[in-house]
């Protein structure tokens, strides 16, 4: 007699494209049949490409459109992963907007406000939707952050705060649930190879059409998937991706004046390509 295997349910947020669409295809790959997935943005043609994808690989796909910066879209999402699947094993936090503009060049502040909605109060918003089922089958909470939520990065002041929240939020929340069996797993990309920089906001609210960082030696999106599924799966606290971002984070506490120079060094390469 063969035993089916129980189906794993996880929910990614921001899974139209990047990063999200990649780890949802990785975990498509890696689970075949023994995966629920719950792919939610607000694109739900996107979506559809994505979950064709990861059904080839034998998951179970549910579609749900959500905007983030709606706390009723979040509370959507998990009640549609119940409904689907009967419960959620990991929540994946990977919705986000990027923004590149000096905050004295920023005039009206709303598109900041906007910002914060998205990268912050989404996923504070998504994870208080889904806890309750996440902390039923002692499950994963994901974070999918920002070296930017690591050291604040000049020309990038109001992404830093969005992901310096976002941060905060989960560093304390880890703790809190420390009882539960619930994991809490960060994740800090770099410069990964996606299209985020150039629809993010420039110091008008506009999309922004350029990087604004020096992309030279991005990491793939594929990789980047991968150290997040293999760090959630593990249950790994931090998943910190490049030995730029790790001795930054280092050399902050010990050097923080030399970590500023050379921030600023790197902004005035970035601003005059």
């Amino acid at each position: 007699m063969i035993l089916e295997q129980p189906l794993h349910v996880v929910a990614v947020t921001g899974a139209s494209d990047g990063i999200g669409a990649e780890l949802a295809r990785q975990w498509a790959a890696r689970r075949r049949g023994a995966l629920g997935l719950v792919l939610a943005a607000r694109s739900v043609d996107k979506l559809e490409a994505v979950a064709a994808q990861c059904r080839a690989y034998g998951a179970r796909v549910h579609v749900q459109r959500c905007d983030v910066s709606e706390p009723q879209d979040a509370q959507a999402l998990a009640d549609a992963a119940v409904a689907a699947f009967g419960g959620i094993d990991t929540l994946v936090n990977n919705a986000g907007m990027s923004a590149h503009a000096r905050f004295e060049d920023t005039r009206d502040l709303a598109w900041t406000e906007q910002l914060m909605r998205i990268n912050h109060w989404g996923a504070v918003w998504c994870t208080r939707a889904a806890l309750p089922h996440v902390k039923a089958r002692r499950g994963r909470l994901v974070a999918v952050a920002s070296l930017a939520g690591l050291i604040g990065v000049p020309g990038r002041s109001a992404y830093s705060a969005t992901k310096f929240a976002m941060v905060g939020f989960f560093e304390a929340l880890r703790t809190e649930l420390r009882a539960s069996g619930v994991s809490v797993t960060i994740a800090y990309p770099g410069v990964v190879a996606t299209e985020i920089r150039r629809r993010g906001f420039d110091a008008q609210g506009r999309p922004a059409g350029r990087s604004g960082l020096d992309e030279r030696g991005a990491m793939s999106v594929e990789r980047c998937a991968r150290l997040i599924l293999d760090g959630a799966e593990a249950r790994r606290r931090d998943i910190v991706m490049t030995a730029r971002g790790r001795a930054g984070r280092w050399l902050k506490l010990v050097a923080p004046d030399l970590v500023d120079r050379l921030a600023l060094r790197a902004l005035a390469r970035d601003e005059a390509a």
